[in-house]
């Protein structure tokens, strides 16, 4: 399970949102005086990420959590976003090439780049169904573990 910790910001019904302080891993590297990625991060600072997530913990603004999600579900969501579409459009354009030379159609370029981009767009809108799909499935959404902190608790010495 990867784990982050982050800040309560809104509780909307039953959908929890929280932020996260993006990090880059360039301090403890030891190229990164002469990295593309250390600069560009030194440029683009310390953004914060605002994500909804899943509770079945209650929760007030304001308090200091840890989420987590499972490594499968990220290799998975990974592969859905990225390689569906691809893969689609690279069998589309195939199809049209090879649709082309089989029922001589007159332009074998003209039939991929089109066959080709309604894969694309089919990838596009097969991912948008399967996130639909997943939108409250913990499984595949990003969890509050536990709370390490709230606004309410007050240190007694």
């Amino acid at each position: 399970m990867l784990e982050e910790k982050a800040r309560v910001v809104a509780i909307d019904g039953s959908d929890v949102w929280i932020e996260t302080q993006r990090r880059s891993s360039c301090g403890s590297c030891s190229a990164q005086g002469a990295c593309g990625t250390s600069v560009l991060s030194k440029v683009m600072g310390q953004r914060r990420s605002r994500m909804r997530v899943l509770s079945d913990i209650p929760l007030r603004v304001g308090d200091e959590v840890v989420i987590g999600i499972r490594e499968q579900a990220l290799i998975h969501g990974s592969l859905a976003v990225y390689a569906v579409p691809i893969v689609l459009l690279l069998l589309g354009a195939l199809t049209g090439r090879l649709g082309a030379e089989k029922w001589l159609w007159s332009n074998a370029e003209a039939a991929s780049v089109i066959l080709g981009v309604a894969g694309f767009a089919a990838g596009l809108l097969w991912v948008r169904r399967f996130t639909g799909r997943i939108r409250n499935d913990g499984r595949f959404q990003p969890v509050v573990l536990r709370r390490t902190s709230s606004p309410d608790l007050i240190a007694i010495k």
